[in-house]
């Protein structure tokens, strides 16, 4: 209420005035008892105006009051409400980046997922031939068959060669075996020049070549992945069961995402067909140049597929320990071009079409000490008709074959690095043929026999090991 209406409203009315006749005569009595009426009235009003005086003393002692309390009670709510104000627009805020971040975060899942192809005519394929296909042995145990199109098809694809209509031959074809207990991963590489038998496979355009004994990387000529995985697992009896094809900028961009891998080099390289020049020496490799290294048949090395592949087995391990090392899984702003580079660039089968498959069967070599992520090459020597070719080393080919298929560890003998081997020069043990023995100490006694041991690296070593 208001304050001057409440004022007016407690102040009592002023008493009202006895009127007196002039003429009339005073009787004594009546002065008398009017005297003391008037002094009783006086006496009265005197009282009522203490009381009043009182009254709106205590009104406006309590009125002042009141409004001093709740002026105070103003002051001090004002701060909690600027806090809890202040505490909301917080809130708000953290709301905002808080949904902004998952935005974002869901944003580039939904990308990277987008980025994969999905081969869904090789599921259909070999649907087809399933009662042919090898039954797998140990179930925890995984085949990834990884396969290097040399197609010229594709953005960035053409200045490596000519594009003859979309047609592609598999450049590099790696079966990769994890073990059940994720311990060990084994990289067998498959030379595209080897002898095999390739079964008769469905085209693009629908037709049906037929079965034949051609070079290995005709398979993919001839009927894409679903081809070249029936025609691996003829070979070797292992149930594959997935497969990736990587093109060759999508090898680069991956290079390119990890910053590069580096390698050492006895002698200058120049391979005009690979589009490499590079002095001799230690230095990082980047883009096309990393591309052009394990590409390289000519002016490097003995000129041999068998050195190539030792290459590509040994850049791919360089590639697995950087990729593994904290410096690029734990940190999102380099894991995530890495992520975009390789889902850019590859097709797979439907088992591992997403970023959340993909995902899981990394997470699942993360612990895999590099010095079991070993790398080899099928053993073979070259085929008796056309040294040109290579046809398997039979009897070691099929006791490796055996152990890839049931999970049982693989024993491998590096061999020196191919950059450390001059030109014209033998590697050493190449074929990746097995010793089924110890060596020869000279002792008369007999030898203990060993599991067979085969030549090739691992990932630890490196390109400068």
């Amino acid at each position: 209420m208001d304050e001057d209406v409440t004022e007016s409203a407690g102040t009592p009315p002023e008493p009202e005035e006895r009127s007196t006749d002039s003429t009339a005569p005073e009787d004594p009595e009546e002065t008398e008892a009017g005297t003391a009426l008037r002094t009783d009235s006086t006496a009265n009003s005197t009282a009522d105006s203490a009381e009043g005086d009182a009254k709106d003393t205590a009104k406006d002692t309590a009125e002042d009051t009141a409004k001093d309390a709740a002026e105070d009670t103003a002051e001090a709510a004002a701060p909690p409400r600027r806090k809890r104000r202040w505490l909301r627009w917080v809130a708000a805020g953290t709301s905002v980046l808080v949904l902004g971040a998952s935005g974002a975060g869901w944003w580039a899942y939904r990308k990277l997922d987008r980025n994969i192809t999905t081969d869904t005519s090789a599921a259909a394929e070999l649907r087809t031939y399933e009662k042919e296909r090898p039954t797998p042995v140990a179930l925890d145990a995984q085949n990834i068959l990884l396969i290097g199109s040399d197609s010229r098809a594709g953005k960035g694809n053409g200045k490596y060669g000519r594009d003859d209509g979309g047609s592609q031959r598999s450049d590099t074809a790696i079966l990769l075996h994890l073990a059940a207990d994720r311990e060990s991963a084994t990289a067998m590489s498959v030379p595209r020049d080897l002898m095999v038998d390739i079964p008769g496979c469905r085209s693009s355009d629908g037709s049906r070549t037929r079965e034949r004994f051609a070079q290995f990387n005709w398979a993919f000529q001839f009927g894409g992945a679903a081809c070249t995985i029936r025609t691996i697992e003829k070979l070797t009896g292992v149930r594959v069961d997935h497969h990736i094809v990587i093109d060759f900028s999508g090898f680069e961009d991956t290079v390119n995402a990890v910053d590069g891998v580096e390698v050492c080099l006895k002698e200058p390289v120049d391979d005009e067909q690979a589009h490499l020049k590079l002095p001799e020496g230690r230095q990082k490799l980047t883009g096309e140049q990393a591309l052009g290294y394990v590409r390289a048949r000519h002016g490097i090395g003995d000129g041999s597929d068998t050195q190539r592949m030792d290459r590509q087995q040994r850049f791919l391990g360089a590639l697995f320990k950087k990729v593994q090392s904290n410096g690029v899984l734990l940190n999102p702003t380099r894991l995530y071009p890495v992520l975009d580079a390789v889902t850019k660039s590859i097709t797979t089968d439907a088992g591992l079409n997403s970023l959340g498959d993909l995902y899981d069967l990394a997470s699942s070599m993360r612990g895999v000490p590099t010095e079991k992520v070993q790398f080899l090459t099928v053993p073979r020597q070259p085929y008796t008709l056309d040294p040109n070719r290579d046809e398997l080393v039979e009897s070691s080919a099929k006791k490796l074959f055996e152990r890839l298929r049931d999970d049982e560890p693989v024993e491998i003998a590096t061999t020196a690095s191919p950059s450390d081997t001059p030109a014209g020069s033998s590697s050493g043990s190449s074929s990746g043929s097995a010793s089924d023995a110890e060596p020869d100490t000279g002792s008369s006694a007999p030898r203990a026999t060993s599991e067979p041991t085969f030549t090739g690296s691992n990932a630890e070593a490196g390109m400068c090991g």
